[in-house]
């Protein structure tokens, strides 16, 4: 098979990928970073030595980093489903949505997770309170934004939602969500509905005992 995609199932940028595949009904071939298979492992590192995850590979090749990722396909696995708009100006707020979303949702929500990981002697107290800030500043950013928008840059899923889905989904779990942003959570239950995310999402569900905090009942 050309594609093969390294990724754990419960990994929030790997659930991005797995979004923009299963949208578009992309074969690939798992190469799942879990304990059961050392081997994948083993491959990534000698890919790429940082061991960060997704990567995908075509025929050898190695593609780094989620949203290039998604680029990557549209550019030469294009399905029917076009997740970057062929308008430049459309395409310009998708990137910058994206941008959003990695920055100032998945970047503070990884703060908390991983200080939750750490030792008590070696946490960082004001770190985690100011990544709690920004979630709550994104969500009220957010919630504007999705007063007229269905999906987050416009009436079409796209590369953002890619991002956005599971990137809400983990930062609710780690900030909750207040009633105070009924745009943003209505906007969450659109993602979670979306039949690809909605997979990647049941696929995760044996590995919840991974998250940190303790993963909530719900969703």
């Amino acid at each position: 098979m050309s594609l093969q995609l390294y990724a754990h199932p419960f990994s929030s940028y790997c659930q991005k990928v797995l979004v923009a595949l299963y949208e578009n009904g992309t074969p690939f071939e798992w190469r799942a970073l879990t304990p059961e298979a050392p081997q994948s492992m083993r491959e990534l590192t000698e890919i790429w030595p940082m061991k960060r995850f997704p990567v995908l590979v075509d025929d050898g090749r190695p593609v780094i980093e989620a949203t290039v990722i998604i680029e990557y396909l549209g550019l030469y696995h294009p399905g029917p489903v076009r997740l970057i708009p062929a308008d430049p100006r459309d395409a310009l707020e998708t990137r910058w949505m994206d941008r959003f979303f990695d920055n100032y949702l998945s970047t503070p929500v990884q703060k908390i997770v991983f200080d939750a990981m750490r030792d008590s002697a070696e946490r960082d107290t004001r770190g985690v309170a100011d990544a709690h800030t920004m979630l709550e500043t994104s969500y009220a950013f957010l919630e504007r934004k999705m007063a007229t928008r269905e999906w987050a840059a416009g009436d079409t899923f796209s590369l953002a939602d890619c991002g956005a889905a599971p990137f809400l989904f983990y930062a609710d779990w780690t900030h909750r969500i207040g009633d105070a942003y009924p745009n943003v959570i209505a906007y969450r239950k659109r993602l979670l509905a979306r039949p690809s995310f909605a997979r990647a999402v049941d696929e995760a569900r044996p590995h919840r005992n991974l998250f940190p905090l303790g993963a909530p009942d719900r969703d």
